[in-house]
């Protein structure tokens, strides 16, 4: 273990090296630049031995900030979306998520991914939600957070063609840049939240809730978003510290003879990614067929992406921006609650272990 004195000028130095990753992704127009600079500083730092550590106070942050961003993402108008279609729209959330265990199961059969590491990383829900959940579940985060990111990029650079393809224009690639953070919000509706965060910390620590730190506020948060009752307010300081505390604790597990597995299982990554957006566009055909919405707001709202990268490309295009968040913030809900029953289900139909 690194010196308390040497240990102090790592951490300074890969928050710098986080810095300036995350700023050079967002230059590139890279989906999830704010997590995936952290994760590869991480990286870089864990294959060149540094012995740092991320406490697990930290993770546990991350993942109740996590759960608030899904939360509110649960608007009035989005609310409304859901109630004039529900039944075609659980229908459509329900063939994803078949999709998504269809695909992890000829992976966990037919690839060489363990255990319950190739059913959360074809999980077609938000990345960081999902990397966090699959740490909870015994898959191994660092495999499930490369998946997910290799997911997210190929859907996000497939979407953004697609997007302008149909709409004969340029489509944003700026993921994530739809609702900038504010630095200082209001400060009676960030205190409530930050409450709603500790306060699901302390009972996620007494209650035997798998991942009680995500899954509690993102309940009791949408709850009282959905009633009024509350505003949730996130700051960017705090998104920040959530996304480099959940890069940094992937990123710091990473280890050279991880790293090379990773990278001869990409080719059966890309195959799964490919077959899962394809399977996707079946419940986007659906929509047309019976909703008669317009086929790129079918295709935005089936994506297998993230809800902020779908919801940058979908504001940047002629199509019904509503629908489309209502289905995918439907579909993370779903994914979320019902993420750990599909990974053992997946499991248990092939065989394979369900923990590392």
């Amino acid at each position: 273990m690194p010196s308390l004195a040497r240990s102090g000028s790592l951490w300074a130095l890969l928050v710098l090296v986080s810095i300036l990753l995350s700023g050079l992704l967002r230059l590139a127009a890279f989906p999830a630049a704010l997590l995936l600079g952290p994760l590869l500083a991480g990286s870089l730092f864990a294959l060149k031995g540094t012995g740092l550590k991320l406490p697990e106070a930290m993770f546990t942050l991350a993942k109740a900030v996590i759960g608030c961003m899904v939360a509110r993402a649960l608007t009035p108008s989005t609310l409304a979306a859901m109630l004039s279609d529900w039944p075609v729209m659980l229908l459509a959330v329900a063939s994803i998520l078949a999709s998504g265990a269809l695909v992890g199961l000829g992976l966990l059969r037919f690839g060489t991914l363990p255990g319950s590491t190739a059913a959360w990383g074809t999980t077609p829900g938000g990345a960081a939600a999902m990397t966090a959940l699959a740490q909870a579940y015994g898959a191994d985060v660092r495999m499930v957070a490369f998946m997910q990111y290799l997911r997210m990029s190929l859907v996000v650079l497939t979407a953004s063609v697609v997007s302008r393809f149909l709409m004969g224009g340029p489509a944003p690639l700026h993921p994530g840049q739809a609702a900038v953070p504010v630095l200082f919000p209001p400060l009676v509706p960030t205190l409530e939240t930050l409450a709603l965060i500790a306060g699901s910390m302390l009972l996620a620590r007494v209650l035997p809730i798998p991942a009680g730190a995500m899954i509690l506020p993102m309940i009791m948060g949408a709850a009282l978003t959905a009633t009024g009752t509350m505003t949730l307010t996130l700051p960017s300081w705090l998104l920040w510290a959530a996304y480099a505390s959940l890069g940094w604790y992937v990123g710091l597990r990473f280890t050279p003879d991880m790293v090379r597995y990773a990278l001869r299982a990409v080719p059966q990554m890309l195959l799964a990614t490919a077959a899962l957006i394809a399977l996707c566009c079946g419940a986007a055909w659906m929509l047309v067929a019976w909703l008669h919405v317009d086929i790129l707001s079918a295709y935005l709202a089936t994506s297998p992406g993230g809800l902020d990268t779908v919801a940058a490309i979908a504001l940047g295009s002629d199509c019904d921006v509503s629908f489309v968040l209502a289905l995918q913030t439907l579909r993370l809900f779903a994914v979320v609650l019902a993420g750990p029953v599909i990974a053992r289900m997946i499991c248990r139909l092939s065989g394979a272990s369900p923990a590392r």
